[in-house]
């Protein structure tokens, strides 16, 4: 049974930091790109920053570059986003999940995601 946990999400200041944490069960986590994913109320799912299997290849959305840092660790099953310089528009819930492609929709089922929420 293929498992996405996010976890690490929270309430903070702009300009603040969060790491988030994707644990993964039930595929083959180290053979496959993933990806962070983000949904803000009213607006829909969008792709946050996708990393290739191996982890030597990333890529963010523009609003996130110099801010944001995907990594993954393959022996744990993990990935993360770091996120500094935390701004309001950052508000949102973010999944996790294996990325095919832009525009094309995850294999698996979304997980809960985590909340975060940037404010004074």
């Amino acid at each position: 049974q293929v498992q996405l946990v996010e976890s690490g999400g929270g309430l903070v200041q702009p300009g603040g930091s969060l790491r988030l944490s994707c644990a993964t069960s039930g595929f083959n986590f180290s053979r496959v790109p993933m990806s962070w994913y983000r949904q803000a109320p009213g607006k829909e799912r969008d792709l946050v920053a996708r990393i290739t299997s191996t982890g030597f290849v990333t890529d963010y959305t523009n609003s996130v570059k110099g801010r944001f840092t995907i990594s993954r660790d393959n022996a744990k099953n993990l990935m993360y986003l770091q996120m500094n310089s935390l701004k309001p528009e950052d508000t949102a819930t973010y999944y996790c999940n294996v990325f095919v492609g832009v525009g094309h929709l995850p294999p698996y089922s979304w997980g809960q995601g985590t909340q975060v929420t940037v404010s004074s």
